[in-house]
């Protein structure tokens, strides 16, 4: 494994840019696609063969992958944090 530190301003501005991301408004948009597809899976609001194809078949799919990605996207906001606090301390924060 390698000593060597390298930290351009390309690099700076992607952990930026993905900061920026994630921390706006991906992650409001993955909670409101859980949230309306937990409305239609209510059979109070939706209901009919369609309806319960998407309860029971695409829904549960759906869900799981959206929880998923969004404790992946909060690994990845950890990471991307611990990342750019090595560069400051590296002396790459110029």
């Amino acid at each position: 494994m390698s000593d060597r530190v390298l930290s351009s301003q390309a690099a700076k501005d992607a952990i930026t840019a993905l900061q920026n991301i994630i921390n706006g408004g991906l992650q409001n948009e993955i909670n409101n696609l859980n949230q309306q597809g937990n409305q239609l899976k209510d059979p109070n609001n939706w209901d009919g063969p369609l309806a319960e194809r998407f309860r029971n078949d695409t829904w549960p799919g759906v869900e799981n992958t959206l929880r998923n990605l969004t404790q992946e996207l909060t690994d990845l906001r950890e990471q991307l944090n611990q990342i750019s606090t090595d560069i400051f301390q590296a002396g790459g924060g110029s």
